[in-house]
């Protein structure tokens, strides 16, 4: 993570505990950060090495977080640098924390997490998997590539304001697959990484996300709940199955529109004849369009419209008939070719509603595009009172 947040141009200051140096040691951080390190007030005391610290921080990333530091941070100790740096730092401040699952699920680490939450400071949910030893469970640490989306999310909007705290976040992303035959499929070149950034995005600012992927190979977004599909029915029972208990459906995936009448048990092999195999297909189910017509009082409703027209008038037109044509309440336009919209980092869109252009988004990060997204939906959802 460390790595991929100076890549990303930051400058990255690494204060380690006396127990963290145990598992890596300080030439490591240093070599790798650029910056020196220590974990006492003591060391260059006419500097006041906490308070410099945290004045020049923008962000504060606490990973992994264990069970004692939640514990320390949650009542105000301050008995390293890494402690005292936390109390003076006014930056936002995220925790990505990592033990054994009963240690995590204990009513003293689930008290020290709330206190945290409550005090607007984000706490990522830890990953499901492989622990220490033998066993497996919640609380391993998130991919590093995925927490360093969550901490560029935050970076974006310069503020760790929770403004998505107690909302339901389902988000399709991806692409689907329609196999042909047991090694061939019809499929998109989406790479999941716009809907990776919508969840990392909700992520950091509070919102309990889950993800819908489909074929993604990226690392699963740090604090998401990730259902992995590969097929549009797949991908069709999946949202429908968790659609109801959302306050906010975000279709960002590419769903096919068309599927094979039939697969070929075999693989599709060349004749002697020359002949060209032809291949039937019908349509896929609509999944936006189904989610539109039976919404009632259900979710707000955002589709995405990948189109290959140049931005402008035409990109519009055919986003505000989406929009009517699905029963969305939000459509993100964005054009899409050999060269834009896929496989990369930056994105350009259009956000639509019923009463014309939201927002239009200049090229940026895909954080920056899923930021924007929030902050437009945010506008729809019904706020407290309403």
């Amino acid at each position: 993570m460390l790595r991929r947040l100076r890549e990303a141009g930051h400058d990255v200051r690494v204060v380690p505990t006396q127990s963290a140096l145990e598992f890596v040691g300080r030439a490591t951080w240093e070599a790798l950060s650029g910056n020196p390190v220590t974990t006492t007030v003591f060391d260059d005391v006419h500097e006041v090495a906490h308070v410099r610290i945290a004045q020049h921080a923008k962000l504060v990333v606490i990973a992994p977080a264990t069970a004692n530091l939640l514990a320390k941070a949650a009542n105000g100790l301050a008995d390293d640098l890494l402690t005292s740096t936390l109390l003076m730092s006014r930056a936002p401040v995220v925790f990505a924390p990592a033990m054994h699952t009963e240690m995590w699920n204990h009513p003293a680490t689930q008290q020290n997490v709330a206190t945290l939450r409550a005090r607007g400071m984000l706490v990522i949910e830890p990953a499901t998997g492989r622990l220490t030893g033998a066993d497996s469970g919640q609380g391993r640490l998130p991919e590093p590539a995925a927490l360093a989306e969550v901490c560029e999310a935050v970076l974006d909007r310069g503020t760790g304001v929770a403004d998505l705290a107690g909302k339901n976040v389902l988000i399709s992303a991806g692409g689907t697959r329609e196999p042909l035959d047991p090694v061939r499929f019809l499929g998109n070149r989406s790479s999941g990484r716009q809907g990776w950034a919508l969840a990392a995005a909700a992520v950091a600012r509070g919102a309990v996300v889950q993800v819908v992927a489909a074929n993604v190979e990226l690392a699963d977004p740090a604090g998401a709940t990730v259902v992995k599909v590969g097929t549009s029915e797949e991908l069709h029972k999946a949202i429908l199955e968790r659609a109801s208990g959302a306050d906010v459906v975000v279709m960002a995936a590419a769903v096919a529109d068309f599927r094979p009448t039939e697969v070929s048990v075999g693989k599709i092999k060349k004749t002697d004849d020359q002949s060209v195999p032809q291949l039937e297909l019908v349509r896929t189910v609509d999944v936006l369009a189904e989610l539109g017509a039976n919404k009632g009082e259900g979710p707000l409703l955002v589709g995405f419209a990948a189109e290959t027209v140049e931005p402008g008038p035409n990109l519009l037109e055919l986003a505000s008939a989406k929009l009517a044509a699905k029963g969305a309440d939000l459509v993100v336009a964005n054009s899409v070719g050999v060269d834009r919209g896929f496989e990369n980092s930056y994105n350009a869109v259009t956000i639509v509603s019923e009463n014309g252009v939201e927002r239009d988004v200049a090229s940026t990060s895909k954080a920056g595009v899923a930021n924007a997204v929030w902050d437009v939906v945010l506008q729809h959802l019904p706020r407290a009172g309403d």
